[in-house]
């Protein structure tokens, strides 16, 4: 089975975004046209149905790393805020809209609060992650090459450089075999040595 761990996050976000449009629990509340997302940038979103996306976002971060809270979402969101000739320093995201989102999220039952744990905070439902799980799966059935895992592909490229490493590498191999022979030989005495 695919899960959003084996697709890329840009192309789960996007077609998870249109299938929350298409839900009755997230609306866009009526300050989202000209709000900015944090503090470190200078302009609101261009895309009208940025908030869709950004809810998509928020879904896929509590599918990964959930239980998260707000706090969490506002660093993970934040950015390094431009002060002019001062040196840039990390803002954290605003916590109104990711407060709205997980809780628009959690009305439409795609994320529950998880309260008796050390780390409090909001985890995907089954619901959610049935989502998550069907929209990955058919990315991956339109896409071949995304099919197989990220981790799996990684090792099969090593795989395939180990041949050819090895055989740049065994000239240096028997160079250092020879340096070692020479080091380990027992050093002949000098003849004058031997002859008293």
């Amino acid at each position: 089975m695919v899960t959003p761990y084996d697709v890329d996050s840009s192309l789960l976000i996007v077609q998870v975004a249109k299938e929350l449009k298409s839900m009755d629990a997230l609306k866009p509340v009526s300050w989202a046209a000209f709000v900015k997302t944090s503090a470190h940038k200078e302009r609101p979103p261009v895309d009208p149905d940025w908030w869709y996306l950004r809810a998509a976002s928020v879904l896929r971060v509590v599918y990964l790393r959930g239980p998260i809270g707000v706090a969490r979402l506002r660093m993970k969101y934040g950015g390094s805020k431009n002060r002019g000739h001062k040196p840039d320093r990390f803002v954290r995201a605003s916590g109104n809209i990711l407060r709205k989102i997980l809780q628009q999220l959690e009305a439409a039952g795609l994320v529950a609060k998880k309260e008796k744990s050390v780390n409090k905070g909001r985890i995907v439902t089954a619901k959610g992650q049935a989502l998550l799980d069907s929209i990955a799966d058919k990315l991956a059935k339109g896409n071949p090459k995304q099919a197989t895992p990220k981790k799996e592909a990684a090792g099969q490229k090593k795989q395939e450089e180990k041949p050819a490493a090895a055989q740049e590498d065994a000239p240096r191999a028997e160079q250092k075999a020879k340096a070692s022979a020479k080091k380990d030989a027992p050093k002949a005495k000098p003849a004058e040595e031997s002859a008293s």
